[in-house]
């Protein structure tokens, strides 16, 4: 009697434990066995049994057809369409030894496709650039995920109201059942579960499917534990809106979908802290005062001036704001543009801009007017906030933010009360795309403007250019 063939699904295994954001022990726990075992699953170097196949179903709450098995040819077929290249032309490649490698060599396989992924990437963004011009794009936009990412939350003002209204009514119902432990306990039967830095394994939250509890690591501080919690209520109960929201845009990129999709799950756990109508209505009362509005719904300073970047529910707008994060060697982590400025895409770099100078006066909002090249002007507060830390020789960073309005919604924050009227100080979208001559700050002439010889003449600005 034949007996069955084993059953090798090491990538798909792999691909299932990082799209649950799982580490091999994290799996190795759920599932009760050991993370050396999880391993050999991964690698194929042992078949996945039935016993195992019902532990995955049950313990993640998936359908079998979704773990079934396929002898390795989700794998053999994508190799073999990445060798279809015309750049492997002229090497012999018989479909055996490709079925071969791809099922007793999984990670090789997966680093080639990666490999030749970031390839093509890189060849798709040439293109684009060159088909563009190279006008009002940064490098390798067009298979940069981030920059994805970023385009589909500008595009829509940053504002996602059938998140906000899910947002209302979960936050009304945590209320009534006394906060969000008890709302788990009661809606998922989940306990929160409180565990040290270590046992966390490098984790600040994790859903324990195996022992129903969310597990959180205890050096978050109070405003990082709220947002945790209600993040994982909205990957919980949010995913139909926030999977409704993504079948409306283009991605070139799974990651591009997914940085989305994490973006999308954040501004659901924002508004469940900081639910619309009651934020809004204080945001008038306290004159968007970042830190008393952080007081009043218990966040950080970051998450308060994140949700003031997303108040453009139609029937109940408030003061649009650019919102930008930057560390201090000036690098953009995050840009939000509730405004569409002009310089949503670009801004952070001149460094006239006081979200640069934030890191000398640490934890004090600094306020400045600002005047674009065209003459349009802005008011921005900025000051810096800390990620991290929690125990000694905890590693923190150090980042600035900072939140800007147009010039003719200033009068309606209260950080322009009682002041008197202050020259703006002139900025630049970019280097590159600023025509001021006089900039001691400029890093890079502009394009499009000829170098002057100074055999003759030297000009205070590190480049002189021509006036035609």
């Amino acid at each position: 009697m034949a007996k069955d063939r084993p059953v090798y699904m090491g990538p798909r295994l792999r691909r299932l434990r990082r799209e649950l954001g799982l580490t091999q022990a994290d799996m190795a726990s759920d599932l009760e066995i050991s993370a050396s075992y999880v391993a050999l699953l991964e690698r194929n170097q042992r078949p996945l049994t039935a016993d195992m196949l019902l532990r995955l179903a049950r313990t993640y709450k998936m359908d079998m057809s979704e773990l079934a098995g396929d002898g390795g040819a989700e794998q053999t077929a994508r190799l073999q369409a990445v060798l279809k290249d015309p750049m492997f032309a002229d090497i012999d490649l018989p479909q055996l030894a490709t079925g071969d490698v791809a099922v007793n060599y999984p990670g090789v396989t997966e680093a080639l496709i990666r490999l030749h992924t970031a390839y093509r990437e890189e060849q798709l963004a040439l293109a684009d650039k060159d088909a563009q011009g190279g006008q009002n794009e940064e490098p390798g936009d067009a298979a940069d995920p981030v920059a994805e990412s970023r385009r589909f939350i500008a595009a829509r003002r940053n504002s996602f109201p059938t998140l906000d209204d899910a947002a209302e009514r979960l936050a009304a119902q945590v209320e009534e059942t006394g906060g969000f432990a008890g709302w788990l306990r009661a809606r998922h039967n989940l306990r929160v579960r409180r565990l040290p830095t270590d046992v966390m394994a490098g984790s600040m939250r994790r859903l324990d499917r195996h022992r129903d509890a969310v597990l959180l690591d205890d050096a978050l501080d109070g405003a990082s534990t709220q947002f945790q919690l209600a993040l994982q209520i909205a990957y919980l109960e949010m995913r139909k809106d926030v999977d409704a929201i993504l079948k409306d845009g283009q991605f070139a990129s799974e990651s591009g979908r997914r940085l989305t999709r994490r973006a999308l799950a954040s501004y659901g756990a924002a508004a469940i802290l900081m639910p619309y109508t009651p934020f809004a209505r204080a945001v008038e009362a306290r004159r968007y005062d970042v830190e008393a509005l952080a007081r009043q719904f218990g966040t950080s300073f970051e998450q308060t001036a994140h949700r003031l970047t997303t108040l453009q529910k139609p029937g109940q707008e408030r003061v649009p704001f650019f919102f930008l994060r930057v560390d201090p060697a000036g690098n953009v982590s995050k840009r939000l543009d509730g405004a569409g400025f002009p310089f949503a895409r670009h801004g952070g770099s001149c460094p006239l801009w006081s979200v640069h100078r934030a890191f000398e006066r640490p934890r004090e909002v600094i306020t400045q007017w600002l005047e674009l090249p065209d003459g349009q002007r802005f008011f921005s507060i900025a000051r810096t906030v800390t990620a991290g830390g929690g125990g000694w020789g905890a590693s923190r960073v150090e980042r600035a933010i900072a939140l800007c309005c147009a010039a003719e919604h200033a009068d309606r924050l209260i950080y322009t009360q009682g002041q008197p009227p202050v020259e703006p100080t002139p900025i630049g979208v970019t280097c590159r795309l600023c025509h001021r001559g006089r900039c001691m700050a400029r890093s890079a002439p502009p394009i499009g403007r000829d170098m002057l010889p100074d055999d003759y003449r030297r000009s205070h600005a590190p480049f002189g250019f021509s006036d035609g």
